[in-house]
């Protein structure tokens, strides 16, 4: 509030900063309407046991490349983390949101999310899947008075922040849209839209409201999907399409980076962090689009190769008979 009282050069810095971490919320709260849609609305019928150990190799494959690459950037790069194997695991197992003290744990950053995401899976697909809305519902009011009851700056809070607890209103916010959401007109949606960006701002000023702004950001978001124009939803689409990939590699241009705008020059710090990370984010992307594509033909030819000998087979034995 202070940067926006008294605004200056760097104002928009300090919104992005403020605003960027809003990005999990959002991410969650589509990862619930994909879940709905996919298997609720979709028809697809998977055991429990898969569903959980699918998604895990989903995430893990999404994760590894960048944490790997984050690693080596990290070790060659002024002040390096220092790991420990129990941290290492963690990662990858994708339990390091559980370990005492998980800011010092978790690095990079925001690699939390892949353990809190697969928390929500598994909530998902043991107690929401199919279940009503009061029952969805009653979760989330049992989520927000754990952490209503908590000090603002407590470790208990950052706590439950860092799993599923904390982030159970998105996402639970996501299956009920998923389900129950309608079309509204367009003079609807920019009411709902200008009414839920007043409540991200004024709810921010007080901790007990500011529990609920995750859901107003998400509101916001739809909203504003809602009403561009079409041809700026075809670029939204395309950052849609990479952000997973700019989730994952971001932190590795940020560690670069970022020490440029710490050294006086922030916008050409913060300039050259957005233009490297959608670029790597772009290839990281196609060059994955493209691997899929080379092993599917490959096991299209396989397959191919298999029916052409079997077929062959055939020939011959019709000939000795």
């Amino acid at each position: 509030m202070s940067a926006l009282l008294s605004p200056d050069i760097n104002l928009p810095v300090h919104l992005l900063s403020f605003f960027g971490h809003y990005g999990v919320p959002v991410f969650l709260f589509l990862s619930a309407y994909g879940l709905v849609m996919k298997y609720e609305k979709g028809g697809k019928r998977e055991s429990s046991s898969f569903f959980i150990r699918q998604h895990y190799v989903k995430l893990f494959k999404m994760m590894i490349v960048g944490f790997v690459v984050f690693t080596m950037v990290d070790a060659v790069t002024s002040g390096s983390h220092h790991y420990s194997v129990v941290a290492v695991l963690g990662q990858l197992l994708m339990f390091n949101n559980l370990l005492p003290s998980p800011d010092a744990v978790i690095w990079p950053g925001p690699y939390w999310f892949f353990g809190l995401m697969l928390q929500l899976y598994i909530v998902y697909r043991l107690v929401l899947y199919r279940l009503k809305w009061p029952i969805i519902v009653a979760l989330i009011v049992v989520c927000w008075l754990a952490q209503m009851f908590c000090e603002p700056d407590g470790d208990t809070l950052n706590r439950l922040r860092y799993n599923c607890i904390g982030g159970m209103l998105p996402f639970g916010a996501g299956i009920l849209f998923a389900r129950y959401g309608r079309d509204l007109s367009r003079r609807t949606w920019i009411t709902v839209t200008t009414v839920s960006a007043a409540a991200v701002l004024f709810m921010s000023m007080n901790f007990q409201t500011w529990l609920w702004v995750p859901l107003f950001v998400c509101v916001f978001c739809v909203g504003v999907v809602k009403l561009v124009p079409e041809k700026m939803n075809v670029w939204m689409a395309w950052i849609g399409a990479i952000s997973a990939a700019l989730f994952v590699m971001h932190p590795v241009t940020r560690k670069i980076f970022i020490p440029v705008s710490r050294h006086g020059d922030i916008y050409t710090g913060l300039l050259l962090y957005i233009v490297a990370s959608v670029a790597i984010a772009w290839f990281y992307h196609e060059s994955k689009g493209l691997f899929g594509n080379r092993q599917s033909a490959r096991k299209r030819g396989a397959a191919d190769s298999v029916q052409g000998v079997n077929a062959h087979s055939d020939r011959q034995k019709e000939k000795l008979n």
